[in-house]
């Protein structure tokens, strides 16, 4: 059994950033890259249709994605602040309640999706046109539920003991495997976009063999037996609301989903809904790096929380704001000046390459403004702060973009879905901001011999 956690107390803060983080940019980068392989291969061998049918199915990817991130982050957040504090049994416990949460959640999820899901799609936004390719892409991801939610929801436990690497190379095996996979499937065996949904459902499994062999095996420095996987409702409780912010956050980018889905086909047809989606991921792909930036970090901050260093907290919560916003503003330049370029790279469909530019240059007006906002909502989630967590999670996708999408097409039809993105940035960015002054006047009147961190630590 190793011990990866020493580091996250001991190892000077800028080195100990990018050591955390390097692994979590790459692996995102590499993870993300696959979603557009996937767009690639079936825009090039299915067509546009093929990519719409993506995109109305991804909210049945996203809403795993969702209980994934709950129960992973919540549990990774006890981990990480159990280990700062000495108390390793209880992490051990948390990993174990962990891998029955995705056990039972997985398995309710694959049986009942399957059996609803043409009522699923329709609520989604189908249209006649994309649902043949919907539901034959659906029906196979709905099969490999439980590889993609565990995968994902114990690589977060990983990062959290100080694994990074190895969290790194979770995601590095199933993108390569359905880089390889796609082609092959979806052009040599001639099963189209079914093709493109069991390569990633074979890649996701690649993935859990790797993670169950370095859990089995004593790579990691938790060592879980029988009695870890005994449900305790206090650590289903914690991990619940410390992860309930990632959660919603992307069950909420599901009813956004949905209700652009039913916006967008009105004003711009399934052409518009294959538009966003090729948006979306290009989006997602550029604005990676900056979530591994905070991948990184959480662990540090709920670790050193845990311990007591709320000097180290600040000085790795200060240099991730840092480094994020200047990731942030840097890839929105870049978007905003070679939209189209960008689009081609990944389809050469004339009509969404024409219709996405633009939409483009309108959506990332406001994302300069991301940097911070997502470190603030990662640092709340470290801390095990559930509800400005939970606030910062619903704040822009639910509270302000829901009705920016509804209202503003009124006055302006399809540009106008394109324009609420940016408001909604900004203010959200307005709001995170105060609630962040407010946080720094509540430590400097309950810690203000701590507001500086000492002169020999690095900074």
């Amino acid at each position: 059994m190793t011990d990866h956690s020493a580091q996250l107390g001991t190892a000077p803060i800028r080195s100990l950033l990018i050591k955390m983080s390097a692994p979590a940019m790459v692996g995102l980068m590499v993870q993300s890259l696959y979603n557009l392989t996937d767009t690639f291969f079936v825009g090039q061998g299915v067509g546009s249709l093929g990519i719409a049918g993506i995109v109305i199915s991804f909210p049945i990817q996203i809403l795993v994605m969702a209980l994934a991130q709950m129960f992973g982050i919540g549990c990774s957040s006890i981990v990480s602040r159990r280990l700062g504090a000495g108390n390793r049994e209880e992490a051990k416990h948390a990993l174990g309640n962990l891998f029955t949460l995705v056990i039972i959640f997985s398995a309710v999820i694959g049986i009942f999706g399957s059996l609803y899901l043409p009522s699923l799609l329709r609520l989604f936004g189908v249209t006649e046109g994309i649902l043949p390719y919907a539901s034959a892409y659906s029906r196979t991801i709905l099969f490999g539920t439980p590889f993609f939610m565990f995968a994902m929801a114990t690589s977060a436990v990983v990062r959290a003991e100080g694994n990074a690497r190895v969290a790194m190379w979770t995601m590095v095996i199933s993108a390569a495997l359905n880089i390889v996979l796609d082609p092959l499937f979806i052009y040599g065996f001639s099963l189209g976009i079914q093709g493109a949904a069991l390569a990633t459902v074979l890649a996701q499994a690649t993935t859990v063999m790797y993670l169950i062999y370095y859990f089995a095996k004593g790579r990691s420095s938790l060592r879980t037996q029988s009695h870890h996987f005994r449900l305790s409702w206090s650590i289903v409780k914690e991990a619940t609301g410390v992860g309930l912010g990632s959660g919603l956050r992307s069950a909420a980018s599901v009813f956004t989903m949905i209700l652009l889905n039913r916006s967008l086909a009105p004003y711009g047809g399934d052409i518009a809904i294959a538009t966003f989606g090729v948006i979306n991921r290009l989006i997602m792909f550029l604005f990676l790096p900056m979530f591994g930036i905070i991948q990184g970090m959480m662990p540090i901050v709920g670790y050193n929380h845990g311990a007591g260093r709320q000097d180290r907290v600040r000085q790795v919560v200060r240099l991730s704001n840092i480094v994020t916003t200047v990731m942030s503003v840097g890839t929105s330049l870049l978007l905003i000046a070679i939209p189209a370029l960008l689009l081609r790279a990944f389809i050469q469909d004339p009509e969404v390459v024409s219709m996405g530019a633009p939409a483009l240059r309108i959506i990332i007006l406001g994302f300069s403004t991301v940097g911070f906002q997502v470190v603030a909502s990662g640092m709340y989630q470290a801390l095990g702060k559930a509800v400005p967590a939970l606030i910062l999670a619903l704040l822009r996708q639910v509270i302000l973009l829901t009705p920016l999408i509804l209202l503003l097409p009124r006055f302006f039809g399809l540009t106008g879905i394109w324009i609420a993105f940016p408001v909604a940035d900004v203010a959200a960015a307005l709001i995170t901001g105060g609630m962040l002054i407010a946080l720094r006047r509540q430590m400097r009147a309950h810690h203000p011999h701590h507001l500086e961190p000492p002169a020999h630590d690095e900074a």
